[in-house]
């Protein structure tokens, strides 16, 4: 019994992953809300998601069968002479050369899509000049934001790292709320205002430390409307739980018109600007 009971636990897991890595990428278990990435680089990191997955479960099913094997001939009565492998040249030559060539083949796969995150060579400089939408500045425990002023346009990097550090006139300001326009490419710039921070969009795949004295630019393109999440991935302090914003993903139309109410919402003085009438004594 205890044989055909272990042999057949450690047989049952393989199984289990078999069907698990198999359902998975229809079900997107691992991903928020079931949903697929909203952005072209966030369907690019399911992939080696998927890929690193496939790799994994292919090694676990392999072990497991080689544990279940192993255990039942050495349950069996009449069982073989122990094959003694310690020291052997030829099987330390096999699992260091075979998981040496797994990562090195997912490492230059990944190469483009890391290209695509973090180098700036990838994007087209007109549109990195032209779509710098907004500063994000982190701090216990909100989102700060600051767009540029309406009609803005960047000369080059020199101008726009001069923005960073100085705040212009016509500049607009919220917090917690960031309104991006959909299916373009945009760059945000994040900065923290104390400790360490991370500004994560999990249905964008989209994430990126936000560290203190240093002005860090991420780009992206959203190619879905609607309101995502935009959470902390840093422990930061004790209200790190409640440091929670929204992202807005948007037509260029309401994108401008968010910007407008914005603006009118910053210059209002509370004043009436229609005049008072007058009354004149008889």
């Amino acid at each position: 019994m205890s044989r055909l009971f272990w042999c057949g636990f450690f047989t049952l897991w393989p199984i289990v992953a078999i069907v698990a890595c198999a359902i998975s990428p229809a079900m997107n278990w691992a991903f928020p809300d079931n949903e697929p990435a909203a952005t072209e680089l966030g369907r690019r990191i399911d992939d080696l998601f998927y890929l690193i997955l496939i790799i994994v479960t292919i090694a676990f099913i392999g072990t497991m069968a080689a544990l279940s094997w192993a255990l039942w001939q050495a349950s069996k009565e009449d069982k073989p002479k122990a094959w003694f492998t310690h020291g052997s040249h030829n099987l330390e030559m096999v699992w260091t050369i075979v998981p040496s060539g797994i990562l090195l083949f997912i490492a230059l796969y990944q190469v483009d899509v890391w290209a695509m995150y973090r180098m700036r060579s990838s994007v087209d400089e007109d549109a990195y000049l032209n779509n710098v939408v907004a500063e994000v500045t982190a701090r216990q425990f909100e989102w700060r934001i600051r767009y540029p002023a309406p009609g803005t346009r960047f000369k080059d990097a020199a101008d726009i790292h001069d923005w960073l550090s100085q705040p212009r006139a016509g500049d607009l300001y919220t917090v917690n709320h960031l309104h991006v326009p959909v299916n373009k490419q945009i760059v945000i710039w994040l900065k923290s205002g104390d400790v360490q921070h991370a500004f994560f969009v999990p249905k964008l795949r989209v994430k990126q430390d936000a560290l203190p004295g240093q002005a860090i630019d991420i780009w992206f393109n959203v190619n879905k409307a609607g309101d995502y999440d935009l959470l902390c991935a840093e422990l930061c302090g004790w209200g790190h739980y409640k440091m929670r914003g929204r992202l807005s993903a948007v037509s260029e139309t309401d994108y401008q018109q968010a910007l407008q109410d914005l603006k009118n919402y910053q210059e209002d003085d509370g004043v009436d600007d229609q005049p008072v009438a007058r009354t004149t004594s008889p």
